[in-house]
């Protein structure tokens, strides 16, 4: 007898992890359209750079909110219906960036745009690996994360570009996004489900970042690692494009969408070389380039550089996306089919705890001190994390998966 939350690995022609991945991708691109765009509401609303990452980390805290309420709710009704709810809200979250009138919509919009980055975080990471085939585990892990953070990269190079050089700046890139997530209902309605015995829309049973025990030892160094990792995530999405605009006087929007997108680029890369390293030395090594980043992203505030900047993007993601799929890799091969899809997204709320909570550190900072300044507390402090993370891992081994 097949035992509830059971999987099943997708059969015949049916579209598999790929496909799956596609889904995730778009879902998580709609999550950071509004990037490079922040620059432009403040001009047409009016609001301080505390309010920019006030409005940011109202997106981390509404991941986080699901993920705790909800987040393994996948396990129990199958991945597709989720998958569903995600492209829902992430359509709702369009429209209100469409209807934008003052900062209530901005706000309805990331919590919406978060709802649904929060269903995707466990349901399409979970989707992704059970649909692959035992031959293709590895590269179904790479394609998880990769969806993930190429899909996050994707939003603000996509919007940067349709600000900059077409006439409708604040309209064209969400309904593009609409017509992707069109795209991406029909994928999910193809997808093969992989939850056996599901339940019929259950009640939700809160789980907060509840962890299988047998899982515990490898989740927390997985999750201080994934925490340094998405706050430098969270510096480059609310608080670059302000940097690059106000202290290197960049203001094309298609340039500032492109070195965000560099951060996303190098943490895909680097993924892609977790898996050759190995997850138990990528940890580590993710980790010490992340403390490299750090400092280049330091001094580019100090020697107001745009390069620097880019170095440190790139460094930095490198070791974002090392650490961060072997963290996820070693967090998913612990955790039991059964409480798979919750354990997920217990990571991830730690994850999207480091993306929120430091952000606004900076933007409280930004308005006493100035934005340079809260950035160098800020690295500083990050620099601190990564470095210890890094230690802890290698010194102390997690398991071999």
């Amino acid at each position: 007898m097949v035992r509830e939350g059971a999987v099943s690995t997708g059969s015949g022609r049916r579209p598999g992890y790929v496909a799956a991945a596609v889904v995730f991708a778009i879902g998580m691109a709609g999550t950071t359209l509004p990037t490079p765009l922040y620059g432009l509401y403040q001009e047409e609303i009016g609001f301080s750079e505390l309010m920019v990452t006030v409005v940011f980390a109202a997106y981390a805290l509404a991941v986080i909110a699901v993920l705790m309420l909800v987040g393994n709710y996948s396990d129990k009704v199958g991945r597709r219906p989720v998958l569903l709810c995600a492209m829902a809200l992430s359509a709702a979250s369009a429209g209100c960036f469409l209807l934008e009138s003052g900062l209530p919509l901005l706000f309805a919009g990331r919590l919406l745009s978060g709802g649904a980055a929060g269903l995707l975080s466990g349901a399409a990471t979970a989707a992704v690996l059970e649909l692959a085939r035992p031959g293709q585990k590895a590269r179904a892990g790479f394609a998880a994360t990769a969806a993930n953070m190429g899909g996050l990269g994707c939003g603000p190079l996509l919007s940067g570009f349709l600000a900059e050089y077409t006439p409708w700046p604040l309209t064209l890139p969400f309904w593009v996004h609409l017509g992707l997530v069109a795209v991406a209902c029909g994928i999910i309605r193809s997808l093969p489900e992989t939850v056996t015995h599901r339940r019929r829309w259950p009640r939700p049973t809160p789980q907060g970042v509840a962890v299988p025990p047998e899982v515990k030892g490898v989740f927390a160094r997985a999750s201080l690692a994934a925490f340094a990792g998405f706050a430098l995530l969270g510096l480059f999405t609310a608080v670059a494009p302000s940097f690059a605009t106000q202290t290197l006087g960049v203001h094309n929007l298609a340039v500032t969408g492109a070195v965000v997108f560099s951060v996303f680029l190098a943490s895909t890369v680097g993924q892609s070389l977790s898996g050759r390293i190995g997850a138990r030395h990528a940890l580590p090594l993710g980790c010490g380039a992340l403390v490299v980043g750090l400092l280049l992203v330091a001094s580019s505030l100090v020697a107001e550089s745009l390069p620097l900047l880019v170095l440190g993007a790139l460094c930095g993601g490198t070791g974002q996306g090392l650490s961060f799929r072997a963290a996820l890799t070693l967090v998913s091969d612990a955790a039991p089919a059964t409480h798979r899809g919750g354990t997920i997204s217990a990571f991830f709320v730690v994850a999207y705890t480091g993306i929120s909570v430091p952000v606004v550190g900076v933007g409280a900072l930004a308005t006493s001190l100035g934005l340079r300044e809260a950035g160098l507390i800020f690295t500083g402090c990050v620099m601190l994390l990564a470095a210890g993370a890094g230690t802890y891992s290698a010194l102390r081994p997690p398991p071999s998966a």
